[in-house]
């Protein structure tokens, strides 16, 4: 009995020990630096050969992917490259921060994409925060302005995409959220409240239709502009209609967190308190807090994690540790995951081109960047290892 006893108690002393760990940051960072080094020699002699494609995306069948600036992820990369210079203060970061940003500047005047808080917020915010540069300033207002094009007062929501017609009228998107960043900060450049206006009217009918009641995430909610009502509830990246898609979680997670943070709303930290709640009670997520990539998947556990969702996820839930109750629970769920992805989802040095984390799926019903290293899951693992370190993030 004697002996059940102190072997019982030397496992849960193991079980503290491994679970008090804490990610070393300066190592992480500094072997994410060296690493991005090697992503700047491939970038740079992939443009030689085609000078359009500016920002490196994903390696897929062993092949490195480059996109052009409209592309949907052009503005990681740089932005990426400003978070190194936050962090370092090393010029030769803010000299490829800069150099790189300026390559996605025309996408200011896009009014083809919701994407645009991705595309321009992600490096010329960034960069605005470091530089006050008041030419990103200006960039990012115009951005807003294009934005804002988007969006049908009837339904009270930015349209997210213009394609597939047959398929929905109006469809929006809960990856969308991210996008209203960048509203809020021209209200701020600018003090025009319509920027602002727009933000929370999407941001309020998106809590209203995209959740049901255990606070998971529809992918796609398609609206009748003439009515205002909802046509369809759908999804396109996700398992099935009623399923729940990982990155969307985390997208609606982070989204209702910046929306608290421009606004201090209850009601927003309300909805981040709750979509914590649902990623962070999940009996299917593995012990190591890397989401599978569609938590409804009947194929689980042998389907694709998805470690983009869980950055985005770990630097979600260290920003509302600052406003929740739930601090201490929220900041050790982040301290989980960082610990993870920088332990067991990190590419080995100078392997998969320069990215930092593998294991990510992008587009699983189109068969898309499958268990692959991409860069957006790299800029929200950086931006987790900075607001770790409380580095102003």
């Amino acid at each position: 009995m004697k002996l059940k006893i102190k072997l019982a108690s030397l496992m849960l002393l193991s079980y503290t020990f491994v679970h008090a760990q804490k990610v070393d940051v300066k190592k992480s960072m500094q072997s994410a630096t060296t690493q991005t080094d090697v992503l700047i020699k491939n970038v740079d002699s992939a443009r030689k050969i085609k000078p359009k494609q500016v920002s490196p995306r994903t390696v897929e069948n062993g092949q490195f992917k480059m996109v052009v600036s409209r592309d949907w992820t052009s503005g990681f990369f740089p932005a990426q490259l400003w978070f190194y210079y936050a962090y370092t203060k090393d010029k030769k970061y803010l000299d490829l921060a800069r150099k790189y940003t300026e390559d996605i500047k025309v996408e200011q005047f896009n009014k083809g994409t919701h994407d645009l808080g991705f595309m321009i917020y992600c490096p010329f915010g960034n960069g605005y925060k470091l530089t006050k540069d008041t030419a990103y300033k200006a960039v990012i207002i115009q951005a807003a302005k294009s934005l804002s094009t988007r969006f049908n007062a009837k339904s009270g929501v930015i349209k997210s995409w213009d394609h597939n017609g047959d398929k929905w009228k109006f469809p929006v998107i809960i990856d969308n959220m991210m996008n209203l960043e960048l509203l809020f900060e021209a209200t701020k450049f600018t003090g025009d409240s319509s920027f602002y206006k727009i933000a929370i009217s999407h941001a309020d009918k998106t809590m209203k239709n995209h959740y049901r009641p255990d606070f998971s995430s529809y992918h796609v909610i398609d609206y009748d502009t003439v009515s205002g009502n909802v046509r369809n509830k759908l999804t396109a990246q996700g398992y099935a209609n009623e399923s729940s898609w990982a990155r969307g979680q985390a997208w609606g997670l982070y989204g209702y967190t910046l929306c608290y943070r421009y606004t201090k709303s209850a009601a927003y930290l309300a909805q981040a308190d709750a979509i914590a709640n649902f990623i962070l009670s999940s009996k299917i997520t593995p012990a190591d807090g890397i989401p599978y990539w569609d938590y409804n998947d009947p194929q689980i556990p042998n389907v694709s994690r998805d470690a983009s969702a869980a950055a985005i996820t770990a630097s979600a839930l260290y920003e509302l540790a600052k406003y929740s109750k739930e601090r201490k629970k929220y900041k050790a769920a982040a301290d989980k995951i960082l610990l993870s992805l920088s332990t067991k989802y990190t590419s080995a040095p100078s392997a998969n081109y320069g990215f930092l984390l593998e294991h990510s799926t992008g587009h699983r019903p189109a068969k898309s960047e499958i268990d692959v290293p991409i860069n957006y899951a790299d800029y929200y693992y950086i931006e987790a290892l900075l607001r770790n370190k409380n580095k102003g993030y």
